[in-house]
């Protein structure tokens, strides 16, 4: 399984549309080689150097397994996105207070579709897949705040 970006490679910088920056939207993300068992996808999107520990940047699950690629701005069909450490459901792009940061976009393919409410977070989730994880997948993108 493979999660690549059109806009930024990996361990490279993220374009700064994606961050606090620009428009704090997500970016494109291309999944291949998707495992013919998984009944749906997760991607968790964090950033290990915060500070105050992991920050969680996305969270979406019940991805449909036949989905390819996540265009930028948007949210797949019936996927839901759980709460990140900015306190509410959505996409919170890169903005770190000073330094350059990682930020890691897994993608978990599943064989069991999820059924959580969007106040769920990221540790919840972990739990919860860690027992249906079939494969995974990642992408680094880097960001320093201009």
């Amino acid at each position: 399984m493979k999660i690549t970006s059109p806009v930024f490679l990996n361990n490279q910088p993220i374009p700064s549309k994606y961050t606090c920056d620009g428009t704090n939207v997500n970016p494109p993300l291309v999944f291949e080689n998707i495992p013919v068992e998984t009944k749906s996808l997760v991607l968790i999107v964090d950033d290990p150097d915060a500070s105050a520990g992991t920050w969680t940047h996305w969270l979406v699950w019940n991805v449909a397994p036949s989905t390819r690629m996540i265009k930028e701005n948007s949210l797949p069909e019936n996927a839901v996105e759980g709460t990140t450490s900015f306190g509410k459901p959505g996409y919170g792009g890169p903005c770190p207070p000073s330094g350059t940061h990682r930020y890691f976009f897994k993608l978990f393919a599943l064989d069991t579709e999820l059924n959580l409410t969007k106040n769920t977070g990221k540790e919840q989730l972990e739990r919860i897949i860690s027992k249906h994880v079939i494969s995974k997948a990642e992408i680094i993108g880097l960001y320093s705040v201009k």
